[in-house]
């Protein structure tokens, strides 16, 4: 695992991470595959096919609640009112998977982080971007807004609250949900008209690792789903996450980070249709869809057949013989896809909602299990612009990650989940230590691994050697 993660990426862009952006062929998977998939299930078919059939049925039902709601669903909090806000919506965020925080960075603050990124771009034309002609997501990771909005007081506080909705079944896990480690990712600003940047349904954190046994199979993540049980598998048990490995394949832009959740912080006016987030709120449903996808298959294909009768349950069955090496979706080094063909089921057409209308310093978060996508074209008037903002725990994994991390903030490289080359080395105004230290306080640089973690007094047992071990490695 570690010999992966160190390996230095080649440059590229944002494409590089799904085959549906960069226009790659997506070859049959090998044999191993179709093995692993058998290893899975056996023993214990007959669970994994009444769990589908229930699986369907409840999908029906809540995909007709979409339908009618859209984006009503998507729980929206304020950070004036925070911790009363998440208790109070605390079982919707766990249904949803997503959640729109707002008020969280002020408004005319977050506005003007756009404008001294394009100033920033202005004074450094090498800036690498998708696409490099007409930019909408630049190869950014170390300008001064993204420093300032990442140890900002109020989002250091929005994430660790947003963390305690995750909780770890196990207090021995070595995993602590009271400390967030900043996680240095792109940045869009996408301009109307844009159809470039039409990246589909998807799900981060890796692919094919899903279904591996050295993958999340190393902590179990899915273990439930894939003995029948998916009512009782629980997204939000952290623990269950710490030995997980996300990317096998070191893949360009694939998250080696355990981001509890992914995220972003406006710096615009946005509502749907206008180049913004997409998202399927139905997070232990469709997890457990496609999850158990590759183990079905119609009977009759969609061809001249009634959708409803096309999706009937008695119309799938178990592959058993016929199965093949097929992972729908999942790509080795790429972001796992999903749409209408491969998971019918899950009617993304209108299953997937708009993220409500935000404004600049609203702060947008999904859990990483999560299928979310952007809008094809951009029809809005003005731009619609993010700093993509995870958040993170402090785990041993992580740790090792935020070393290397620390390492290229003051190098001025690219994060060492995205692809590499000489990046912002050269920029100037490029910020510094000294500037990271001139506008966080001790919480931003504990944040960025420039200053000793301190256990908090709620924390497990475990936590507090994922804090000890985290020092140590951090140096401290």
């Amino acid at each position: 695992m570690t010999s992966i993660q160190s390996q230095v990426k080649r440059e590229g862009n944002i494409a590089d991470s799904f085959v549906s952006l960069s226009g790659g062929d997506r070859p049959p998977l090998p044999q191993r595959f179709l093995d692993l998939k058998k290893s899975l299930v056996a023993g214990h078919e007959d669970k994994v096919i009444a769990s589908w059939q229930r699986l369907l049925s409840q999908l029906k039902q809540e995909n007709s609640v979409l339908a009618k709601e859209g984006s009503r669903v998507i729980p929206s909090l304020e950070f004036a009112n925070l911790d009363e806000d998440v208790e109070r919506l605390r079982s919707e965020i766990k249904k949803r998977g997503v959640a729109v925080i707002r008020g969280v960075v002020p408004e005319k603050e977050a506005r003007a982080y756009k404008s001294d990124i394009e100033e920033y771009v202005r004074q450094n034309p090498s800036t690498k971007a998708f696409p490099q002609d007409n930019p909408q997501v630049y190869e950014l990771y170390w300008s001064s807004p993204q420093i300032r909005a990442r140890a900002h007081p109020n989002l250091l506080k929005a994430q660790s609250k947003l963390m305690n909705v995750w909780q770890s079944s196990n207090p021995e896990s070595a995993i602590s949900l009271s400390q967030n480690l900043a996680y240095a990712d792109r940045l869009r600003i996408r301009q109307p008209g844009d159809a470039t940047f039409a990246l589909g349904p998807h799900v981060d954190g890796g692919s094919v690792e899903r279904w591996e046994k050295n993958g999340y199979g190393l902590g179990g993540v899915y273990d439930k789903v894939f003995e029948g049980s998916w009512e009782e598998h629980d997204p939000w048990d952290a623990g269950a996450r710490v030995f997980a490995v996300m990317d096998n394949y070191n893949g360009l832009g694939a998250c080696s980070m355990f981001r509890m959740f992914q995220g972003w912080l406006s710096m615009s006016y946005t509502k749907g249709f206008e180049g913004t987030l997409l998202v399927n709120p139905l997070l232990q449903l469709s997890t457990a869809y496609y999850l158990l996808r590759p183990f079905f298959h119609p009977v009759k294909g969609p061809e001249g057949l009634p959708t409803e009768e096309y999706l009937a349950a008695e119309n799938w069955v178990f592959a058993g013989s016929e199965m093949t090496s097929e992972l729908q979706g999942a790509t080795p080094g790429h972001g796992q896809e999903l749409n209408a063909e491969l998971h019918p089921h899950l009617e993304l057409d209108t299953s997937m909602v708009h993220m409500p209308q935000v404004k600049p310093g609203d702060f947008v978060v999904w859990h990483c299990d999560t299928i979310h996508a952007v809008d094809k074209v951009h029809k809005g008037q003005s731009d619609s612009s993010v700093l993509y903002i995870p958040i993170c725990p402090v785990t041993e994994q992580n740790a090792q990650y935020m070393v290397r991390q620390r390492k290229a903030f003051l190098d001025g490289t690219p994060g060492p989940d995205f692809p590499g080359g000489q990046g912002e080395s050269k920029h100037i105004n490029r910020p510094t230590v000294a500037y990271l230290q001139a506008h966080a306080d001790s919480e931003g640089l504990k944040a960025f691994g420039f200053e000793k973690l301190v256990a908090a007094e709620s924390d497990t047992p475990g936590a507090r050697v994922a804090m000890e071990k985290a020092n140590e490695i951090l140096g401290f």
